[in-house]
């Protein structure tokens, strides 16, 4: 079976790729929802239910239509290429990558909750929160592509240090985002 997928392993990773992209852009759109939705609960009825109505749809067939699906592709391609090239787990960037992966994981199932929550009227975050929250998937993105792309190569001192880094800027960002929105 092995020698098998490995006669098709660039077409596995392709497709690992084409998943991950679809999964990350459902992952940053579905978090973009959620802050109009939130934001909507401001408006005046009728608005506000008209609003919330449709963006209740709009989250369930883009978390259903495509993140989950794509999730869900990206982690049987991705498992296929550890199944043909198990050394891959015995590399110490591919620990730190699968952490990062199961970081992931973990804000695809956060999202979900978040999803449910709004769709049953509870809005505990706000718009402010959720652009902090959309952001730690533009975090673990770069960490896991840097890791992927450069390896064994990676200086990790340097890594930690720019993630951080770019962590804060993100951050900033957003604040001074925040600043010049409530400013107009």
């Amino acid at each position: 079976m092995r020698s098998f997928l490995s006669e098709y392993l660039l077409y596995i990773k392709s497709l690992h790729i084409i998943f991950v992209v679809c999964w990350m852009a459902a992952l940053f759109y579905i978090v973009r929802l959620f802050i109009y939705h939130t934001e909507a609960q401001q408006k005046p009825q009728p608005d506000r239910s008209i609003l919330s109505g449709q963006f209740e749809i709009m989250e369930r067939r883009l978390w259903y239509v495509i993140g989950v699906p794509s999730m869900v592709i990206t982690f049987i391609a991705g498992g296929a290429m550890l199944y043909i090239l198990p050394g891959y787990l015995n590399a110490g960037w591919m620990h730190l990558k699968l952490l990062f992966v199961t970081g992931l994981l973990v804000y695809h199932f956060v999202c979900q909750y978040k999803m449910k929550q709004m769709a049953a009227g509870i809005y505990k975050w706000t718009s402010t929160q959720l652009r902090l929250w959309n952001e730690l998937a533009t975090i673990l993105l770069f960490a896991i592509v840097f890791l992927v792309v450069v390896r064994s190569a990676i200086n990790w001192i340097f890594g930690v240090i720019g993630i951080i880094l770019f962590s804060l800027i993100i951050m900033s960002a957003v604040k001074i985002y925040k600043y010049f929105r409530e400013k107009k």
